[in-house]
């Protein structure tokens, strides 16, 4: 990934930057009902700055999940904290019903959710400092070698994240994929903005604010590992 300050022409710097790649996937009944009639109420649609007092309507600590799948996680620590609010940015449109019929059922206020590449949320639309908590949660590992480029955890993608975060505020990644986990807290080790809170032994146990999936208790029967880290804005 570039540096997103670089002089670069507009195709190299939209190439360089995207945070996701859409899939083919259908939204069931449900979760295109929950798109039409519950996306109004907890959608952002904004392109510009974003008054985060005013689109939850409370100055609050905020928590932010890039790429939250089915939402499993993103509902689990909203429903687990309504001090806190909650943002989350997913491009996978039955994910994002998905998420939309949890927050219905559960009647929380404290969800917001975004379908906008993140680096461009980072970038343009987050007040510097604005985030408590970040979350990103198995991103697509691109494991074949000549696509390592394409992973989302890039210094470039670090330093947005660094902007986004308050002082002492906390990053947290997971990904069931050892070399990217190894890639991971390579680039973030390097940063000078951010701490690893496992210190040398470079990864953390699990946190219970990261619920296991079902694919990730697949992965498990399976004999798979899974990498957590944990990092604190200096």
């Amino acid at each position: 990934m570039n540096d997103p300050t670089e002089n670069t022409t507009t195709h190299e710097r939209h190439r360089s930057i995207r945070s996701f790649v859409l899939r083919a996937g259908r939204a069931t009944v449900a979760q295109q009902r929950a798109l039409e009639e519950l996306w109004p109420r907890f959608g952002v649609a904004e392109r510009q700055a974003l008054d985060l007092n005013a689109i939850y309507g409370r100055a609050a600590p905020r928590m932010l999940e890039i790429g939250f799948g089915a939402g499993e996680a993103l509902l689990s620590f909203a429903q687990a904290h309504a001090d806190i609010d909650c943002l989350g940015i997913e491009v996978h449109r039955p994910g994002v019903g998905h998420l939309l019929l949890g927050v219905e059922a559960a009647q929380l206020t404290n969800v917001r959710v975004m379908d906008r590449d993140a680096v461009e949320v980072l970038r343009d639309q987050l007040p510097p400092g604005s985030l408590s908590i970040v979350h990103i949660f198995f991103p697509d590992p691109w494991h074949k070698k000549r696509h390592h480029k394409r992973r989302l955890i890039q210094p470039a993608f670090v330093a947005l994240l660094a902007r986004v975060l308050a002082s002492q505020g906390v990053l947290r990644l997971a990904t069931d994929w050892e070399h990217y986990a190894q890639q991971m807290r390579e680039v973030i080790d390097a940063s000078q903005d951010f701490e690893n809170v496992a210190g040398e032994r470079g990864f953390v146990d699990r946190t219970e604010l990261r619920p296991l999936t079902r694919f990730e208790r697949r992965g498990h029967r399976l004999g798979h590992g899974t990498w957590d880290l944990e990092y604190r804005r200096k």
